[in-house]
C-alpha cells in the first residue's frame, strides 16, 4: 500500500529535501507551506521523478486552516499516517532587543503548529494502527546566543517529541526528532548576511568546529527521516538525534 506523508515547510530548504526522499520512497507527499503556489518546485519535482504529490498551503499556527488542510490531504491524496513538523521560522535577537512579536510567532509556528498538525493527524494514525512522526528540533535546543524563542522552541519539540511516544506507542505510532547542526540552506545564509559574515566563510568557519569537517545538507537530515518513517523503525521511538557530524549532549 502508497502511505501518504505530509511535510510541513516543504517549499524549500530541509522540508523539500525530505518531501522529495519520501517520494522516492515510494510514499504519496503533501507539500505543505505558508504559501501554495511556492510548493510548486518540490511537487515538480517530486512528479518528474515520477512521484506523487500535492501542494497544500495553509498556516500550520492557524486551527481552523490545519483542520482544513489535513481534510483535504485524506480525501485527495488518502489518509495520512506519515507527519513531518519541519515548518519554522527564525526572529533571532538578543534577550533585551526581543520583541513579544518576534517570540510569539516563533513559538507559533513552531510549537502551535506542531501540536494542531499532529493532534489532526493522528486520528489516522490510530485507525490505520500505524503512524511516524518526526519532529525538527535542532542543535539550537542546548542553547544558542541571540535565539532565545528558537532555542526554547526547539527544546520543547523534543519534550513534545517524548510525550508523543508514550502516548501514542499503543497505536503502532513511533514520534522521534531530528535535531540538524549547521545545515547549508536559504535560512543559514540569512543568519550569515544578518551578521554581515560572507556565506563561504561562515560556512568554512562552521565547518572547521564540525568533527566530520564539513557542513550539512539538507539531504543528510532527509535520510534521517526516511529512516525514522520506515516501516523496520518501528521500536525506536522517542528519541532526539544530532545530525550534526559530531556528538551532542
Amino acid at each position: 500500500m502508497t502511505r501518504t506523508a505530509i511535510v510541513t515547510g516543504a517549499a524549500r530548504g530541509i522540508g523539500a529535501a525530505i518531501a522529495t526522499r519520501l517520494a522516492a520512497d515510494g510514499m504519496a507527499v503533501a507539500v505543505l507551506d505558508l504559501d501554495e503556489s511556492a510548493c510548486k518546485t518540490t511537487v515538480d519535482a517530486i512528479e518528474a521523478a515520477g512521484g506523487t504529490a500535492l501542494a497544500v498551503g495553509a498556516d500550520v499556527a492557524d486551527e481552523a486552516a490545519v483542520t482544513a488542510a489535513v481534510e483535504r490531504i485524506a480525501t485527495e491524496l488518502g489518509a495520512p499516517t506519515v507527519l513531518i513538523n519541519n515548518a519554522g521560522v527564525l526572529r533571532d535577537n538578543l534577550l533585551f532587543k526581543m520583541s513579544v512579536a518576534d517570540w510569539d510567532t516563533v513559538m507559533n509556528v513552531h510549537l502551535r503548529g506542531a501540536f494542531l498538525m499532529t493532534r489532526a493527524v493522528q486520528k489516522y494514525m490510530v485507525e490505520a494502527k500505524f503512524g511516524r512522526v518526526v519532529n525538527l528540533s535542532s542543535t539550537s535546543a542546548l542553547g544558542n546566543r541571540g535565539q532565545v524563542n528558537y532555542s526554547a522552541a526547539k527544546a520543547g519539540m523534543q519534550g513534545f517529541t517524548k510525550t508523543l511516544a508514550f502516548e501514542l506507542g499503543k497505536f503502532g505510532v513511533t514520534a522521534n526528532a531530528i535535531a540538524p547542526g549547521f545545515i547549508e540552506t536559504e535560512m543559514t545564509a540569512a543568519t550569515a548576511a544578518r551578521v554581515g559574515a560572507d556565506f563561504e566563510a561562515f560556512k568554512a568557519a562552521a565547518a572547521a568546529q564540525i568533527p566530520v569537517n564539513r557542513v550539512g545538507t539538507p539531504d543528510d537530515i532527509a535520510h534521517t527521516a526516511s529512516f525514522f518513517v520506515s516501516e523496520g523503525a518501528g521500536f525506536v521511538s522517542g528519541q532526539v538525534v544530532y545530525v550534526a557530524g559530531g556528538p551532542k549532549d
